[in-house]
């Protein structure tokens, strides 16, 4: 949407920092692209991360980070606002504003400076990032934008200064202004430590909350967006029309901070989503819509919901997909609805560990012989490839575990073997990062050595097996991963520090740089090892501990203990309440299981 500069009042330019054909695709960054121009007086364009090749000519010709729509340069926005899904876009951000002329660090800003603004995943720990943003908002941002933007039009009217605007939207539910707030070490190191550990996260004003709550759209029936989907210029990584079908997830995977952050469970009506994937095909042309959610199939409603669409798109060029994560046969029942009469060529599950005992520890419900019923139902449907996603490096992993997928791998291949010599699998094999506000932000992360070592041996065992496939992520992003994702405020003078060296697009296998942050941080005397590999006592303070997900720290300090004594918790969507405190205070009726608590501390839920 192009509207005429001059005829606007207030001017926001969302920036997701990658290239565009990752970036254009996103959902948060479209869904906010169109609440925000929906309001006459207001214009949202977007912004994305240049290519290095193209940095440099922008550079060389003085060319300012600019927007897509009207190619107005960054420093002629009110707010700049980063969507920031994944840890290693860090240097990306500095990037994008050192370009648009925003001085990087929000203490060197003037009164004529853009306000910026960070959300997403990535920002449930904010501080390794903090010294560069004005507004950091916890949680979704439907709601929040439109506060903020009604504050920017009274500062405005009124001609308030930056502080006092910020002094302002520091009161707003979810909003984190980072300059409001101050880090405070330990006086003493502790022995064999190569930092003070951090003591606290206080707000220098008595007026401001010792912790932010994250911010929760409760009926996603009153917020179907996108409406008008955008088509993308070019080829990217996803062309569909997506419709997120619910919000949050309750299987309660202890490593899975999407999970955990998104709570509570909140449900798109079976007639919001037909009604919005019959208008957004209609506005895009596109001819692939997505259902998307962390776990679609537990939509209270997914069978009909499937099959009303099979029946509404049977005999046309519309294809329907759903992430398949889940580990069971009724996955493959949907999947096959949904593809009527189509070609039918992978299906994609995520078992997330080899042996039943590691996936006790992560709470990922799914049998071996969940996953070996499923192989043989997508096979016998006509199914010849299926994907099986797993982690490595997780809490209590031994080499058993680690060969325990391997076999898993194989037995899946065995079954393909059964249904014809071209059925394949591909493993896919990613290293473990913890990450906040999830029962594992304790745990120490393995090196990549280590994660080297262990996928030595997976390839060994499987080499004999044609048709099955190992792919692996380079372990040394996850050590930069890791920093970003556990590290406190004193890690960004490391992030400024590796993107002076040339740290860009970290993302990338063919940009990442490791010597640029090992370089960054021997420089700035800062361990990396300090914040990934070592365990955090669990009453020791946490870089995001003022920043209030909803969780309750008691509770994902018992469900960490539960994890390393193998034992699992069930859905609480279809059993019994734990206590995990995100309901607390929602009108919701649930029964506490036995053994977590006494009693709900408020209304129940």
């Amino acid at each position: 949407m192009v509207k005429e500069p001059a005829g606007v009042e207030r001017r926001w330019l969302l920036v997701y920092p990658d290239a565009y054909e990752v970036g254009q695709p996103n959902q948060g960054v479209q869904i906010l692209y169109e609440v925000l121009n929906e309001r006459p007086a207001v214009a949202a364009e977007r912004g994305y991360a240049p290519w290095p090749d193209m940095e440099a000519l922008q550079r060389e010709h003085a060319i300012p980070f600019f927007s897509l729509e009207s190619h107005l340069p960054m420093a002629a926005f009110d707010v700049v606002g980063f969507s920031l899904s994944a840890e290693v876009g860090a240097t990306n951000v500095l990037t994008c504003l050192d370009l648009g002329g925003v001085p990087l660090r929000a203490v060197d800003r003037s009164e004529g400076d853009p306000l910026v603004l960070a959300g997403g995943h990535a920002a449930f720990n904010p501080e390794p990032l903090a010294p560069f943003f004005d507004v950091v908002v916890a949680g979704d941002g439907e709601e929040f934008v439109l506060e903020l933007d009604d504050l920017l039009a009274r500062a405005q009217q009124h001609g308030w200064s930056r502080q006092a605007l910020l002094e302002r939207v520091a009161r707003l539910e979810g909003a984190y202004v980072p300059a409001l707030y101050e880090p405070v070490y330990e006086e003493a190191v502790v022995t064999g430590e190569s930092l003070p550990r951090l003591r606290a996260t206080r707000p220098r004003r008595s007026d401001l909350p010792e912790r932010i709550p994250k911010r929760t759209v409760a009926d996603l029936d009153a917020w179907p967006y996108p409406k008008r989907q955008l088509v993308p210029l070019t080829e990217t990584v996803h062309e569909r029309y997506a419709v997120e079908i619910f919000r949050g997830c309750t299987r309660g995977c202890r490593f899975c901070q999407a999970g955990m952050i998104t709570r509570p469970v909140r449900e798109r009506s079976k007639a919001t989503i037909e009604a919005m994937v019959a208008d957004g095909l209609a506005s895009t042309g596109l001819e692939e819509v997505g259902l998307l959610s962390l776990s679609s199939a537990d939509h209270s409603e997914i069978r009909g919901l499937c099959g009303d669409l099979a029946d509404a798109y049977d005999g046309t060029k519309t294809s329907l997909s759903l992430p398949s994560t889940r580990v069971d046969a009724f996955n493959v029942e949907l999947a096959e609805e949904l593809s009527r009469g189509g070609r039918r060529s992978g299906l994609t599950f995520a078992p997330e560990a080899g042996t039943e005992r590691m996936r006790a520890v992560i709470n990922k419900h799914a049998s071996e012989a969940d996953m070996l019923r499923t192989a043989e139902a997508a096979y016998a449907s006509g199914w010849r490839h299926l994907k099986l996603y797993f982690m490595i490096g997780l809490p209590t992993e031994t080499d058993d575990d680690v060969l325990g997928i391997a076999e898993l791998g194989l037995k899946v291949a065995a079954i393909g073997r059964q249904h014809g010599r071209k059925h394949k699998v591909t493993v896919s094999v990613g290293g473990f990062v913890p990450k906040a506000h999830t029962p594992f932000q304790w745990c120490a992360q393995d090196p990549p050595e280590e994660i080297r070592r262990k996928l030595t041996l997976l390839r060994q065992r499987v080499s004999a097996e044609r048709n099955l496939t190992v792919r692996a992520h380079d372990p040394e992003p996850g050590l930069v991963e890791g920093l970003l994702a556990r590290g406190d405020r004193r890690v960004a003078d490391v992030v400024e520090r590796a993107w002076s060296l040339g740290a860009r697009l970290d993302g990338w296998a063919e940009h990442f740089d490791l010597g640029a942050w090992q370089r960054a941080c021997e420089e700035l005397g800062i361990d990396p090892a300090w914040f990934t590999q070592r365990p955090r006592d669990v009453d020791e303070a946490l870089p995001w501990d003022h920043l209030d997900s909803g969780l309750d720290r008691d509770w994902l300090r018992d469900d960490y203990e539960d994890a390393l004594a193998g034992r699992e918790l069930d859905d609480c969507r279809w059993g019994s309440c734990y206590d995990c405190g995100v309901c607390l205070g929602l009108d919701l009726d649930h029964e506490l299981a036995a053994g977590h608590g006494a009693s709900l501390r408020a209304s129940p839920g």
